[in-house]
């Protein structure tokens, strides 16, 4: 498939997405704050992967299922933003917990990658997203699957280049502030943010 106009008109929405604050990007802040920019790394991975999956729902059909039912948004929403919420009370008492108790076992619990595809997969305005994006820059002889697929994979790529670069700015940012003492005080914010950003998707309509 050829770089055309539409294609690329496409990529550069996608980078415009990338960069927009949200949910990724507080999910990619609370794991660094609290495992460090490996562990970033693996949600990171675990985000993007999640695209591929929006893609394929999307150029299948399955993503209709969400844009035409209201019960089927209602549950995929309300399931992301219980696990949103799950993930900030995580990080709020983390913060709280005290070095003796924070032990290699309870910060190896929660599998990193895996939090960063449940946090994508449910969140249903990506679902949508895809399904009324990408047809947009789409033509009539394109094979859907393909074309989809090549969006969320260029779509991955810059997520992996802007979130990777995003955990190395805040891991250098947390260490330069343990020692005052306020890492655990940025695990709270972020943990407040994520919390914010599970009602707020309970509470948006279609």
């Amino acid at each position: 498939m050829t770089l055309d106009a539409l294609f690329l008109a496409g990529l550069a929405v996608l980078a415009l997405l990338t960069v927009s604050p949200g949910a990724d990007m507080a999910l990619v802040a609370k794991i660094t704050f609290e495992r460090g920019r490996r562990a970033a790394l693996l949600a990171t991975l675990g985000i993007c992967s999640g695209l591929l999956v929006h893609a394929t729902a999307s150029a299948l059909g399955l993503s209709v299922i969400l844009a035409t039912s209201a019960e089927a948004f209602t549950i995929v929403k309300l399931a992301g933003a219980a696990y949103l919420a799950y993930l900030g009370a995580q990080a709020l008492r983390s913060s709280f917990r005290s070095d003796a108790l924070e032990t290699p076992t309870a910060r190896r619990r929660a599998n990193p990658f895996v939090q960063g595809v449940f946090s994508n997969v449910l969140n249903p305005k990506v679902a949508v997203f895809y399904l009324t994006f990408l047809p947009q820059f789409m033509s009539p002889g394109d094979n859907v699957l393909v074309r989809s697929l090549a969006f969320a994979l260029a779509h991955a790529v810059m997520g992996i280049v802007w979130l990777s670069a995003y955990a190395y700015v805040l891991s250098r940012v947390s260490a330069v502030l343990e020692g005052a003492g306020m890492r655990r005080w940025l695990e709270r914010v972020t943990g407040g943010v994520l919390i914010a950003l599970g009602a707020r998707l309970a509470l948006e309509r279609r």
